[in-house]
């Protein structure tokens, strides 16, 4: 089913969908409605249910978890450009994250893949509290 469908809009307007998981994923259908250019990854703003956040949790310390901020995200994404970003399991980190998820003691960000946070010990990336 197209996605636009099923948030009841328009292809090339901005729309919502939300996912049986509770995450809620707001694009554009278009790239150019949302200042990206050709070629490029369109800009993407994740949304984490509250109630799903609040049981989220770090799968090696449990340890709550938060959105990380667009600054956090930001400033990560900009050492991944740079090559200088390893995971937890030693792995360099080449693709840029959408969305991430901080725990409570603000060591690791747990990127967001695919509207989708991926809570693997050796995923998390390591970053200055």
């Amino acid at each position: 089913m197209d996605p636009c469908q099923v948030a009841g809009a328009q292809r090339g307007d901005l729309w919502n969908v939300a996912s049986r998981d509770g995450f809620m994923l707001v694009a554009a259908a278009r790239a150019g409605r949302i200042g990206a250019t050709p070629g490029t990854k369109p800009s993407v703003t994740i949304v984490i249910d509250k109630e799903l956040l609040e049981i989220l949790a770090c799968p090696q310390t449990h340890q709550p978890l938060s959105e990380a901020s667009a600054a956090q995200l930001e400033s990560l994404n900009k050492a991944i450009k740079a090559g200088t970003v390893k995971n937890v399991g030693g792995d360099v980190v080449s693709e840029t994250l959408d969305g991430g998820l901080i725990r409570q003691d603000g060591t690791i960000v747990y990127p967001i893949r695919d509207e989708i946070p991926v809570l693997l010990i050796d995923e998390g990336i390591g970053v200055e509290a």
